[in-house]
């Protein structure tokens, strides 16, 4: 059976984004098709400057909201990163797999690691070597497909690398992984931002929708939403991206095409007011068991807890295998 793994961070509310580039195919696709483990990666929000609590709290939110968009323990395996530690094991054998040229290409480095410095922060090592840890969250496992959105394509294929070198140097060890994108709204845009991805952790939430948002809060942001000059509904990202992005957003909640909705509208208005319903629509069910669930987090634990002992039975003869292909004693 196919194995697929992926992960959310805890460095900010889950967004529309979240959900409609990954987790909704998640739960109504890649749980029913295949051996799927899907994560809270609590440890990359360790790259970065950040509250303790917070990061704690995120990370309860981020494993309720995922039971809540429709996960199913019986079915998938869901748990935290940090309660794996074959994670840490893996990822220094990958930092001596990898070469710094790579880590320094990587975009999100490179965005990141200039925002700190024009702040007058400085860079944690951790944020570049990052990559390493989220291959060895991906090899642990044996994994055959990664379902991520488009902007995180580039650590898959860093991942396929170092699993091919680590192979042809030391023999096989591990499964050459692929990304798998979904076919429509990869890559939700900010609503006040058309230029940027719908992010956790931007400063302003003004064009973001979070998952958690009340139902006018969403309505609100979304009828706000920046559109482009003309009048004209078309759907083409290059001159149009705010009307692409409520098209594409439109498209994902109702399964339509993004081209032929654009038809139907002959005003920017009314795009925007069926979109704001069709978001509203799409989230009200994963609010109401998400506030289920919230009410009693024993029942989130006692999941974690499950998933990360049937995550630790997977991934540990993996990265043993490793460490002794790699030429390291075996402990006694």
């Amino acid at each position: 059976m196919t194995r697929i793994f992926s992960g959310v961070k805890p460095t900010g509310h889950l967004t529309l984004g979240n959900y409609l580039g990954a987790v909704r195919r998640w739960a109504e696709v890649d749980q029913y098709r295949a051996d799927a483990l899907f994560s809270i990666v609590d440890l990359h929000a360790l790259t970065v400057e950040h509250d303790p609590a917070r990061v704690r709290r995120l990370s309860r939110q981020a494993a309720t909201l995922l039971l809540a968009a429709g996960l199913d323990p019986a079915r998938c395996t869901v748990f935290v990163q940090s309660h794996v530690d074959a994670h840490t094991r893996l990822s220094y054998l990958l930092e001596c797999t990898a070469t710094d040229g790579e880590l320094l290409r990587m975009i999100q480095y490179k965005e990141k690691s200039v925002r700190a410095k024009a702040a007058g922060q400085s860079v944690r090592a951790s944020l570049l070597t990052y990559p390493a840890l989220m291959a060895a969250d991906i090899l642990a496992y044996r994994t055959d497909e990664v379902p991520v959105g488009d902007d995180q394509t580039q650590h898959v294929e860093l991942t396929r690398d170092l699993a091919e070198r680590f192979n042809h140097r030391y023999g096989p060890t591990f499964t050459v992984p692929r990304a798998v994108n979904p076919p429509v709204a990869a890559r939700v845009m900010d609503l006040q931002d058309p230029g940027s991805k719908m992010g956790k952790s931007h400063e302003s939430g003004a064009g973001i929708v979070y998952l958690l948002d009340e139902t006018d809060v969403v309505r609100k942001k979304v009828m706000r939403a920046v559109t482009d000059s003309g009048r004209e509904v078309e759907y083409d990202p290059v001159e149009k991206p705010g009307v692409a992005n409520l098209l594409e957003i439109l498209a994902a909640c109702g399964g339509g095409n993004p081209t032929e909705l654009a038809g139907v509208y002959d005003s920017y208005g009314s795009l925007k007011r069926d979109t704001a319903e069709a978001v509203v629509e799409l989230l009200r069910p994963v609010r109401a068991r998400h506030a289920q669930l919230a009410a009693d987090p024993g029942q989130v634990d006692q999941v974690l807890k499950e998933g990360a002992e049937r995550a630790r039975g997977m991934a540990r003869p993996v990265v043993d295998a490793a460490y002794e292909a790699i030429g390291l004693l075996p402990a006694g």
